[in-house]
């Protein structure tokens, strides 16, 4: 393999995984309007476990998978495509995406912490102190968010809340991808099985609470649902995989610093997010830590 076939094997789906995943905060907050959120969730990983089979498929990887790995994989789907998610679809009522999609930058501090409690890695000086300057980061710009509340400042602590249990969520399902079983398992395979027993999940729990299934014809929902479904999905995860494998997750994770910056950008244009001094300095200091954190991170 040449340099230049080298390089694009990582810029290329560094580039689309950023490019992707940043565009998925804005289309969950077009989401909400009609359908509930765990229908909404359900139908985006139901349309992803049928992507993702396909793409097994096409890749010869067979489904089969042992009774410890279908019991991994329902983990996995519980914990990154039920609760993460639902969390998430709830926490965009009460804050903007782009405020939403910047506290999940700080998803490798919990992965760290649990990759600690779980398999003992160290964790430095030098990403403790990245970490509290990007958390200040995220307190400014919630204090913003805050301060602007138009009905209640209780809501954007909600929103909050329900940001920090999705992003603890997401966190556990990262660091099962750190265990053995995992390593030994085709990853399409368990992330089909992780799909199809999340939206299960996620179809029961939406019955139990809200009724029988409701769909939006709206285009704009419908077509939300095919991106979030299959790029949002199928595209990136084994795109993120890969980088993984290639550059170690320390430098793949570098998109984290990224994806919260687009899409506050996005925010700005699409929901009339109002950047002030406050804000401004909350994200320069997020991006800051982060980038401190992960370079410590993949020394």
């Amino acid at each position: 393999m040449t340099e230049d076939n080298a390089q694009g094997g990582v810029v290329i789906p560094f580039l689309l995984v950023t490019l992707i995943w940043s565009s998925t905060w804005i289309v969950i907050r077009d989401q909400l309007a009609a359908v509930p959120p765990s229908w909404s969730v359900c139908y985006r990983f139901l349309l992803g476990a049928a992507g993702m089979a396909l793409f097994a498929a096409a890749r010869r990887v067979p489904l089969r998978l042992p009774p410890a790995g279908i019991a991994f994989a329902a983990v996995l789907g519980v914990a990154q495509f039920v609760l993460n998610f639902n969390f998430v679809y709830r926490a965009e009522h009460y804050l903007t995406s782009g405020v939403v999609a910047t506290i999940y930058a700080l998803l490798l501090i919990p992965n760290s912490i649990l990759a600690w409690l779980a398999f003992r890695q160290r964790v430095s000086f030098a990403f403790f102190l990245g970490s509290v300057v990007a958390i200040t980061g995220i307190a400014l710009l919630l204090l913003r968010e805050y301060r602007a509340a138009p009905v209640s400042a209780d809501t954007v602590l909600l929103g909050i809340a329900l940001t920090c249990c999705g992003l603890l969520s997401a966190s556990t399902a990262n660091v099962m991808q750190g265990m053995q079983i995992a390593r030994r398992l085709p990853m399409a395979a368990v992330l089909t099985w992780a799909m199809l027993i999340g939206s299960s999940v996620d179809a029961i729990y939406a019955w139990a609470t809200v009724g029988p299934p409701v769909v939006e014809w709206r285009a704009g929902y419908l077509l939300g649902i095919a991106w979030l479904g299959i790029a949002g999905s199928v595209v990136t995860f084994p795109l993120y995989f890969q980088l993984i494998q290639r550059v170690g997750p320390g430098r793949a994770a570098y998109s984290s610093v990224l994806i919260p910056v687009i899409a506050m950008l996005i925010s700005t244009a699409a929901e009339g997010y109002r950047w002030s001094a406050l804000s401004l300095a909350g994200a320069a200091l997020a991006v800051v830590g982060m980038v401190i954190a992960l370079r410590a991170k993949s020394i």
